[in-house]
């Protein structure tokens, strides 16, 4: 199964971006969303931002996501 996460974008440099997710930082291509600005949320998979999403839905994505890590540590 693949997944692709909400992270925010905190730097730009030609067709390369820095995002974070977590406390983590990585860097991935911007090629398929050229229009991403610093201080969006860009969805990501396998090292590409593959579209750009508003805050408030990142916002959500990543708190079902947070809710599902905390049941699976659940004995």
């Amino acid at each position: 199964m693949c997944l692709a996460v909400p992270a925010k974008l905190i730097s730009k440099r030609d067709d390369l971006g820095l995002v974070e997710l977590g406390g983590v930082e990585r860097e991935v291509s911007l090629m398929l969303t050229p229009e991403a600005e610093v201080g969006q949320y860009l969805i990501v998979h396998a090292g590409f931002a593959i579209n750009v999403m508003d805050e408030e839905e990142a916002g959500a994505t990543l708190a079902l996501l947070n809710e599902l890590a905390e049941a699976a540590q659940e004995p």
